[in-house]
């Protein structure tokens, strides 16, 4: 493109005043100042963003107009943060607006893949460019937009803490131990072997499971306890998760299913299959509670479990892994 072809095309562009900080060091300076003193807020924001959210209680309510009562830890954390994300834009326009060049610069099309020419100049205009925003000649304005920018994207993650207690290692264990009894679920009935038929399913929870429930008042150790009991001809069992985890023939396994929690009770008798209504996850019972169907990625937890004295069905322990879904925790 010409020089004259360049002339036609800026015709119609309004004559360029110079602004005052490119013709006054001071007031360079001066704008200079300013869009430090705009990034230094931020930098301040998200400071008291942290404070606010370490040291006023969430309970703490506060009036405000047109809203009422309010959380003040809440309005603090939305005030601070929206205040430094607005000083931060600010500076950035201010700077573009006082100090950035204003030229009219003409980038013409080209195709796709350009040469290795073309490449050079573009990363010369990349240098031009930042040498001409004057980052490099004003440290004052780099340092504070390094800190406003780093405080103000760490300030966020604070709230990480306010999430809720790691879990621990409560998801890997139940309130399932060794000797204790193994009752009806519907009844509430400690379990003989004599009363399980071959080919039989019944759903059970461990003894005293009505004090911790009513001790912790919440159904989490519930939510982690239920068993199924089946009973089968003990040489159509292939594989079990433990030397002599089953008792004549009855085998327990959780529940719950290891895709998203959904709790089972579809069984076959003839295959040995237990099916999860949710997702259609299948297992086989007499191959350890293997996967053979279905979006599960884990077998069935197993419980191993034996008789007490009395001759009643009890755990031998607790299960060997974590019964349920995956978590990212459990490694």
């Amino acid at each position: 493109m010409s020089d004259h072809e360049h002339d036609d095309d800026f015709s119609a562009l309004p004559h360029h005043e110079p602004r005052m900080s490119d013709i006054d060091p001071r007031a360079a300076k001066r704008a200079e100042r300013q869009v430090a003193l705009l990034f230094t807020g931020a930098m301040l924001c998200g400071i008291a963003f942290i404070v606010a959210f370490a040291a006023v209680p969430v309970e703490k309510l506060v009036w405000v107009p047109l809203i009422g009562d309010t959380q003040l830890s809440n309005l603090l954390l939305g005030l601070f943060m929206g205040l430094g994300f607005f000083l931060v834009g600010g500076g950035a326009i201010h700077w573009a607006k006082k100090l950035m060049p204003e030229q009219e610069v003409i980038s013409e099309r080209h195709d796709t893949g350009a040469p290795a020419e073309a490449r050079q100049a573009t990363f010369k205009e990349l240098e031009r460019g930042v040498n001409e925003s004057g980052v490099r000649r004003r440290p004052l304005i780099l340092a504070t937009l390094v800190g406003a920018l780093a405080l103000m994207s760490v300030a966020p993650l604070v709230l990480i803490a306010d999430l809720g207690p790691k879990p621990g290692t409560k998801l890997r264990y139940t309130m399932w131990r060794k000797g204790m009894r193994i009752l009806v679920a519907e009844t509430g009935q400690p379990i003989r072997p004599q009363d399980l038929l071959v080919g039989s399913l019944v759903s059970g929870v461990p003894d005293g499971i009505d004090a911790v429930l009513e001790a912790e008042g919440n159904l989490n150790e519930l939510a982690k306890a239920p068993v199924i009991l089946v009973r089968m001809d003990p040489t159509d069992i292939k594989a079990q998760q433990g030397t002599d985890w089953d008792f004549q023939g009855i085998l327990c396994f959780s529940k719950i299913c290891t895709h998203v929690g959904c709790p089972i009770s579809l069984y076959e008798q003839q295959t040995h299959h237990l099916l999860c209504p949710c997702h259609q996850s299948t297992f086989d019972l007499a191959d350890g509670g293997q996967v053979i169907f279905g979006p599960a990625a884990r077998e069935l937890p197993q419980l191993a479990i034996t008789v007490d004295t009395d001759g009643y069905l009890v755990a031998q322990g607790d299960f060997a892994q974590p019964v349920g879904p995956s978590f990212w925790e459990r490694g």
